[in-house]
């Protein structure tokens, strides 16, 4: 491959919805989106249904949820750990994470004296929990006493919540780990068994560890600058990443780029990530739905960057300054980010209300039908038996949407 190719943005795009298994057809297998995403955001909130479940249901249509819980709970071939969010990872990737782990809370900054300062003022509480857990196994955060001596200090809402923070602080240094659920309950348990007997624990040096997640973020992403990776996966925990790319780089498994004649920004493919320039236009067909917090967007600069597409989560906007809804699903249409709709679903009537559909300027009549399908397929993942519109729809679509 010539090292000075030059892509278009359409070509950048179908790169990014390829590696992101949008493409048309669609994976096989949940084991291949896995690997290939190597994390699910975590998110409470679900209008629709989790995050995570729906990022899922984006790349693979209708699926066995079951699956995923097997994979956590029984296989613990994943596990809940912190990637650019709380999120779901692979245990293959347990050295990776364990960088962080064996370093936090790292660096100098106030947050991170003030961490190391109260895990010490309250090493009474730390040990009561991993004595209760060594006795008792899994616990949900109710099962602890509050033996804090030093109340944990927050303008948040994290203000007092000593066992929490104490919780949260241990599995991030990756000695509690989220053993199981109980609906929505976390259940801690010591890492020790939760990990399988297979678990690589083979300590990775920094440099190992961050040319191991560039590939990852590279080859999930598709193209991008390093800024770009330095945002995907294991967010900006990057120390040294240009030597890690010029390795890569020399090695042949990514390939320097330039995105548009005027871009004299250094961008990367993966060497895997190439068979896509190849591919048919015909592979870039698929309308889907996707998550808020859905892989391919949750870099919010990256996505207005490459895609024109402003989004934002306004859940936390009032109301009235809303300009879209509470809970909005971006439309992806073939490699093209075409509109948004604000769907709410009432589990106990079974109806899913869509608060608003709303396409870009220059999204296309033809997406009419696709939109519509988009939508009842997402009814059905859902259970629902009615689909309402009860707010704005675009006049080029409304027949179609109605229709279903």
């Amino acid at each position: 491959m010539p090292s000075t190719l030059t892509l278009t943005v359409d070509q950048a795009r179908r790169l990014a919805v390829g590696a992101q298994c949008l493409a048309s057809p669609g994976p096989v297998s949940m084991e291949q989106v896995l690997r290939r995403l190597r994390c699910l955001q975590l998110d409470p909130i679900d209008v629709v249904a989790r995050s995570h479940l729906l990022v899922l249901w984006s790349r693979l249509g209708s699926y066995d949820r079951a699956e995923l819980d097997t994979r956590l709970w029984k296989e613990r071939s994943l596990f809940e750990f912190w990637a650019h969010a709380a999120s779901i990872v692979l245990t293959e990737d347990y050295p990776i994470h364990q960088i962080m782990m064996r370093g936090f809370p790292a660096g100098d900054s106030p947050h991170a004296r003030v961490v190391r300062d109260w895990l010490t003022a309250n090493e009474r509480l730390r040990l009561h929990i991993l004595e209760r857990l060594d006795e008792a196994g899994p616990l949900p955060t109710g099962g602890f006493d509050d033996l804090a001596e030093v109340p944990w200090q927050s303008s948040g809402w994290t203000a007092g919540r000593n066992v929490e923070r104490m919780l949260d602080f241990l599995w991030r240094q990756g000695t509690v780990m989220v053993a199981g659920r109980d609906g929505r309950r976390r259940l801690w348990g010591l890492a020790e068994r939760c990990l399988p007997d297979w678990t690589d624990r083979e300590p990775l040096s920094s440099s190992e560890a961050v040319a191991r997640a560039a590939e990852h973020a590279l080859r999930a992403l598709g193209v991008a600058r390093p800024a770009d990776i330095e945002q995907h996966f294991i967010r900006n925990r990057y120390p040294d990443l240009p030597v890690a790319l010029a390795a890569l780089e020399r090695a042949g498994r990514v390939h320097r780029v330039r995105l548009g004649s005027a871009d004299a920004e250094a961008w990367y493919i993966h060497d895997d990530a190439l068979p896509f320039l190849e591919a048919p236009d015909d592979g870039f067909s698929r309308t889907v739905l996707l998550s808020p917090f859905d892989n391919l967007i949750c870099d919010r600069a990256r996505t207005e960057r490459l895609w024109d597409f402003v989004f934002r989560t306004e859940m936390y906007v009032p109301r009235a300054k809303r300009r879209y809804g509470y809970y909005v699903l971006p439309v992806l249409h073939g490699e093209r980010l075409i509109g948004r709709i604000a769907p709410r679903f009432d589990r106990r009537a079974a109806v899913l209300t869509v608060e608003g559909v709303y396409a870009e300027p220059d999204a296309p009549a033809s997406a009419a039908e696709p939109v519509a399908e988009a939508v009842a397929a997402l009814a059905a993942f859902l259970g629902a038996r009615t689909i309402t519109y009860g707010g704005p729809v675009p006049d080029a679509w409304r027949a179609a949407l109605h229709a279903r």
